[in-house]
């Protein structure tokens, strides 16, 4: 043991003495490899003067060439906004089912209550932090669960399974009968105080358990703390309905009305009787782990009964095939990607040569999807519907479209399209209707999932 200990610390000994400092030598190796030729010097007025490098690399050859047109496209009406909140694989999945409640009631226009499901969610968040600090109380601070768990109690984020979590156990609700508020729509000062009253409780949880209190005690504690959550969401947010009545006026102008519904009720009716995890898949492109393995994101979820964040790996030709497929069929599918890499805003239009920075910089930025993964300079950043494609004369894509959920302003009146090459290299999941897999992807289902760290680079 000694042993292994001392050539350990050799080892650390050894890496830290062949680190070096910049010499004098490599300094004026570094000044040298500046050329300050004309273009150089232009380049650095140009920069110098204005602050947005973004627009100084637009790709002017790439103007005007990538259409709107679709040649498939689901039926879909309406574009949400979720404002200051990170809550877009809510509206998303919401958005998902938007247009067969539409056409269900007649109506000419509908939205969901966003604000119902995310009390629940934020609620249903602190209750699993909590279990998990008592889970974790043994364990010192510095352990990295522990460190992991503190770090974030809870926030907006998050991928379509804990929209099913939270629709199994406490349904929906129209957007009349829980309006938004004004912390819902701009959900960061909620969060932080709900954050700070947590970090309190769980260290008091862990105190608690120090002492060797009963358990009995220490869930006593955490119900206290819950209430002080439900309170604050409450004062922030309203209070959820346990359940209501919703009149609207169809598109003949007959006031239809729903009463004494409860928001499980009302998730039921608008449902599809096959809408469940075993039917709808999420389907991932994640090139640093292996193809047609289904893996596990540990703790992933929103509830304590709920499912984690399970994904089927896939290599992106078969994905386009499954999503093209389901759009032909009139079905949309919840997506995710990284939305904010090479597109631009004022277009709506994103290609990975949408901006030129190495012609502007003079420098190499090239790294592929696997090596953008794995240094954190690429990951799944925003949930937007997948409506859309356009093929060749092959039937082959070539462009594809999300609606968002940034208002009717952003992008192309709400919707953003995207060249197929994009979706090689920013794409990363979706959601889909297993009939849509091959054979080969549905067998892969049949596997018991690779259970991966909390957190993991993919969270």
């Amino acid at each position: 043991m000694k042993k292994v200990l001392f050539t350990g610390i050799l080892l650390c000994s050894s890496i830290f003495l062949s680190s070096q400092n910049i010499t004098t030598k490599e300094l004026d190796e570094i000044k040298a490899s500046l050329n300050r030729d004309a273009s150089t010097k232009a380049v650095q007025n140009v920069l110098t003067s204005n602050a947005n490098i973004t627009a100084n690399a637009l790709n002017r050859e790439l103007q005007g060439k990538i259409d709107h047109y679709f040649k498939y496209r689901v039926k879909v009406s309406g574009i949400t906004d979720q404002k200051s909140s990170g809550r877009c694989w809510m509206f998303t999945s919401l958005n998902v089912l938007r247009p067969s409640i539409m056409e269900r009631y007649n109506v000419a226009e509908f939205d969901f209550s966003h604000n119902y499901l995310y009390f629940w969610d934020i609620f249903e968040k602190a209750n699993l932090f909590l279990e998990n600090v008592i889970a974790t109380g043994k364990e010192a601070f510095g352990d990295r669960t522990v460190d992991y768990i503190f770090k974030s109690p809870v926030g907006d984020g998050g991928v379509w399974n804990l929209y099913y979590n939270l629709g199994e156990k406490y349904g929906a609700v129209p957007k009349s009968v829980m309006p938004e508020t004004a912390h819902s729509n701009n959900t960061r000062q909620m969060v932080g105080l709900v954050n700070e009253k947590l970090r309190l409780g769980g260290y008091q949880l862990r105190g608690l358990i120090a002492t060797n209190k009963k358990i009995e005690e220490i869930r006593a504690e955490k119900v206290s703390i819950l209430k002080d959550v439900y309170r604050i969401l409450t004062l922030c947010l309203g209070e959820p309905p346990a359940e209501f009545t919703w009149r609207y006026k169809d598109k003949s102008g007959n006031v239809q009305e729903l009463k004494n519904y409860t928001p499980q009720q009302f998730y039921k009716e608008i449902t599809p009787a096959d809408y469940s995890p075993q039917n709808y898949i999420m389907i991932m492109n994640d090139p640093t782990r292996e193809y047609y393995k289904v893996y596990e994101i540990d703790n992933y979820r929103n509830s304590i009964e709920g499912i984690n964040w399970v994904y089927l790996n896939l290599p992106n030709d078969d994905i386009k095939k499954a999503a093209l497929a389901s759009i032909k069929n009139n079905e949309a599918m919840y997506a995710s990607c990284d939305v904010g890499k090479q597109m631009n805003s004022a277009e709506g239009i994103s290609d990975p040569s949408m901006y030129d920075y190495e012609s502007l910089l003079g420098v190499n930025l090239t790294m592929d999807k696997k090596a953008r993964i794995l240094t954190r300079q690429s990951g799944s950043s925003h949930a937007m519907l997948l409506i859309g494609c356009d093929t060749d004369e092959n039937d082959e894509p070539v462009k594809w479209e999300f609606e968002n959920s940034w208002g009717s302003a952003s992008g192309n009146r709400g919707y953003l399209t995207f060249t197929d090459k994009w979706f090689d290299e920013y794409m990363f999941r979706l959601v889909i209707h297993k009939k849509y897999l091959d054979g080969k992807a549905i067998n892969s289902l049949n596997e018991k999932p690779i259970m991966l760290p909390m957190w993991d680079y993919m969270n």
